[in-house]
C-alpha cells in the first residue's frame, strides 16, 4: 500500500468538511470549512481549487446530481471522501494529536484546559 501525500492545513479542513457532511457540495463544504476555520475568512474559490486538487490526488471523487428546479434545472457537483483521502486525513489527525500531546506536556495541563474551554472543547486532561 502506498503512503498518501501529506495534507496542507486547508486540505485537512476541506476533507474534514466532506467527512462530516451527508450531502457535500461546494456551498455546504464552504460553509463547514468557514465554521472550522473561524475566525479566518474562507473564499468559495479557494474551496473549489482545493477540491479540484484533492480530486486530482485521488482523495475525493465527485459526481453530478440530478438537475433540480430550485437551481434552474442545473445539477450540483457532489463530493465524496475516498479511501486514500480517509487514510491521509487519519494520518494528519494522528500527527496533530502527537503535536497537541507534546505541547500540552511542555506548557502543562492548565494550558490545555484553557485552550479547550476557549474553543469550546473539553480536553479531559
Amino acid at each position: 500500500m502506498t503512503k498518501p501525500d501529506s495534507l496542507g492545513q486547508f486540505e485537512q479542513l476541506v476533507l474534514t468538511a466532506i467527512l462530516s457532511l451527508r450531502d457535500a457540495y461546494g456551498v455546504t463544504i464552504h460553509q463547514k470549512v468557514s465554521a472550522l476555520a473561524s475566525p479566518k475568512q474562507v473564499s468559495l474559490g479557494a474551496v473549489y481549487v482545493t477540491l479540484d486538487r484533492l480530486e486530482d490526488k485521488g482523495f475525493v471523487s465527485s459526481r453530478l446530481s440530478d438537475p433540480t428546479p430550485e437551481r434552474g434545472g442545473r445539477a450540483k457537483r457532489c463530493y465524496r471522501l475516498e479511501a486514500l483521502g480517509e487514510r491521509a486525513l487519519e494520518e494528519s489527525a494522528a500527527t496533530a494529536k502527537r503535536v497537541w500531546d507534546a505541547i500540552s506536556e511542555i506548557w502543562g495541563i492548565d494550558w490545555a484546559r484553557k485552550w479547550g474551554k476557549q474553543y469550546g472543547k473539553e480536553t479531559g486532561r
